[in-house]
């Protein structure tokens, strides 16, 4: 009895030191991802802050909803001299705060 005891004890302890223990690593597309979003964000604040501030204060990206920022910002665009891609970075960025 006791002999069967081990012997299963034993084979408890191989399958278990055996089993994989290791977890799956976290993919690097979703970091670079978040710092291209991040970056992105981070150019859109800098856009905003060097050119809105330059003709009137800058407002709160809450002092208004998503659906007032659009013809806000399609205003300024043209007011500020700023190409489509600069206006999609300031509005990641006010839309990031809303």
């Amino acid at each position: 009895m006791k002999l069967k005891i081990i012997v299963i004890a034993f084979l408890g302890f191989m399958i278990y030191s055996c089993a994989s223990k290791s977890t799956l690593p976290v993919p690097v597309v979703a970091e670079a991802k978040k710092e291209v979003v991040t970056s992105s964000i981070e150019e859109g604040k800098n856009l905003y802050e060097n050119n809105c501030a330059n003709c009137h204060k800058l407002y709160g990206a809450k002092e208004f909803s998503a659906e007032e920022w659009k013809p806000i910002l399609y205003s300024m665009q043209k007011k500020a001299h700023l190409n489509d891609a600069e206006m999609a970075s300031i509005s990641n960025y006010i839309n990031s705060q809303l």
